[in-house]
């Protein structure tokens, strides 16, 4: 099968950004990006629960119980949601997931800020009160709101390279 030169000019007057292969290794990039955050961020708190549920009480947000079963349960969900990211499988389901956790810390972020508290995000591992001076609340928010953007791009449009759902599911 040829190519005619109309299908050349044709794709020459596409927009770099609008271009299929293009849109897949930024889906790709996306995808890793989120991916590895998240695998990160509950590697992190995994080994550490009485740690992790002090990161959550310390938003003061759920009843003290609730926010330590929150604690225990979210390094699991981080892991699983970015290993399903990085390879690439189940996609749209896990970037909205991936892009509401990213907006929940967003919120619990801000109302913290709002309020006055002092916390370490905890995002890493860590959490719990901190100097005034040591928050960095902006930048956390920035952060976060990057990598909910990724999410957001692979829930409009999942289909990325080297993925699973692509070998598995031709998407």
């Amino acid at each position: 099968m040829s190519v005619t030169v109309d299908e050349v000019d044709a794709e020459a007057a596409v927009p770099w950004y609008r271009r299929g292969r293009t849109l897949d290794v930024v889906g790709l990039l996306a995808r890793l990006l989120l991916g590895v955050v998240l695998v990160w961020a509950g590697a992190a708190k995994v080994g550490h629960p009485l740690t992790s549920q002090r990161a959550v009480q310390a938003y003061q947000i759920f009843p003290f119980e609730l926010a330590g079963w929150i604690g225990l349960a979210l390094p699991f969900l981080e892991i699983v949601v970015g290993v399903l990211l990085l390879l690439g499988l189940f996609t749209r389901p896990a970037a909205v997931v991936g892009a509401l956790l990213m907006l929940a810390f967003i919120a619990g972020i801000a109302q913290a800020w709002a309020r006055g508290l002092s916390i370490d995000c905890g995002c890493f591992g860590g959490g719990g009160e901190i100097a005034p001076s040591a928050t960095r609340y902006p930048e956390e928010i920035a952060r976060d709101t990057g990598f909910a953007l990724a999410g957001g791009w692979l829930a409009w449009r999942p289909r990325s390279l080297a993925s699973l759902d692509r070998i598995l599911f031709g998407h």
